[in-house]
């Protein structure tokens, strides 16, 4: 049950709503679960979540002419300039606090391939857990 409420914690904190996995990853390595399957609840949680935004920003993609629409096309055009100016590459940053889920939802926007977007976002996620589980067991085990 542990491992199921990590995967939701990481898959919510992935989206654009509010949260936070990385406190109760490292609790539950403090109490003594497998850290393989702590870092794989994790990084499948998380990176699950920002398919959901990637997937958001493509179908958002099809309102860009109605009124509402969130963004102006100069904001789009800018917005496209400046995530091709560093590449796909920068999907591997998607873990970062405040950035890493807008940078999701515009990868989906800008119609980033699938197959691209998933391979390094679960890549730059699974070091991210995997670098903070090495940094728990440093001070927690040490």
């Amino acid at each position: 049950m542990a491992y199921l409420t990590l995967f939701v914690s990481a898959f919510t904190a992935a989206t654009l709503l509010p949260g936070s996995s990385e406190v109760l990853l490292l609790a539950l390595q403090q109490q003594g679960y497998l850290l393989f399957w702590l870092w794989l609840s994790a990084s499948l949680g998380n990176t699950l979540g920002s398919c959901v935004n990637w997937y958001l920003g493509k179908e958002l993609n099809r309102f860009q002419h109605k009124r509402w629409f969130p963004f102006t096309p100069e904001q789009m055009t800018a917005a496209s300039h400046r995530f091709q100016r560093y590449g796909s590459w920068s999907l591997l940053l998607s873990w970062l606090p405040v950035v890493g889920d807008p940078l999701t939802l515009i990868a989906g926007v800008l119609r980033v391939r699938f197959t691209l977007f998933l391979l390094l976002v679960a890549l730059g996620k699974g070091l991210r857990y995997a670098v903070l589980l090495a940094v728990g067991h440093a001070v927690f085990i040490g």
